[in-house]
């Protein structure tokens, strides 16, 4: 099982994150978020340390922002994925995938969020397909884009029939380490984690991380 640690800001704090051998690790790139990277000096660490992240994939997470400010993030920060998490059409993000297929720009693979309410739809995720190889579904219903703490019912999954896989997020916390284990998806690729393992909004409980990793590996 995959695992994303997002909403990371404290250098020293990724390092240590790093060290668990994790599959991905986000920034967040939205400006209302207490995890917002974009006033720091986080790019310039990240391009000094590339050699601390290996085989762990960068993700910067967007909300309906401007397609110059993914790009130009996607090469301060070199950016393996970009996750969008807003309200991004289909169309949204075939331009953003058309524009680095014509462009000699850094190019980073899109992963689409989805709020999951209990009336969602997963034939919505479809239009998607074409453009984005992963998708997250996370807890809807909050005017908050991610890092809520709240859950959804994860039972709703049964549902999505779609080919794209998918990481499980949303509120999962230390103590979700058997239930995750216990979910079967075949598109289940893993889980997307943050707000549950937090000593403060932007840094990571190690120890609680290291724990979670041992439990659902």
């Amino acid at each position: 099982m995959k695992v994303k640690v997002c909403g990371l800001c404290a250098p020293d704090n990724i390092e240590e994150v790093l060290a668990l051998g994790l599959d991905y690790v986000g920034f967040i790139f939205y400006k209302k978020s207490k995890r917002f990277v974009g006033k720091t000096k986080l790019a310039e660490w990240v391009t000094g340390n590339e050699g601390l992240f290996g085989k762990t994939k960068k993700v910067g997470i967007f909300v309906n922002a401007e397609l110059d400010y993914i790009l130009n993030a996607v090469h301060d920060y070199k950016l393996d994925y970009v996750q969008l998490h807003g309200d991004e059409s289909p169309g949204y993000c075939r331009e953003l995938k058309l524009l680095w297929s014509v462009s000699t720009l850094r190019k980073a693979h899109l992963i689409k969020a989805f709020s999951i309410t209990p009336d969602f739809d997963f034939k919505d995720t479809y239009a998607y397909a074409d453009s984005c190889p992963l998708f997250i579904f996370d807890t809807g219903g909050h005017s908050e884009k991610g890092g809520t703490g709240a859950k959804w019912d994860w039972t709703k999954i049964d549902e999505y029939e779609g080919l794209i896989p998918f990481l499980l997020s949303g509120g999962i916390g230390p103590e979700d380490a058997e239930r995750v284990s216990a979910l079967k998806h075949v598109q289940l690729q893993g889980v997307d984690l943050n707000s549950g393992f937090e000593l403060e909004a932007g840094v990571k409980n190690v120890a609680e991380l290291q724990r979670f990793l041992a439990k659902i590996k």
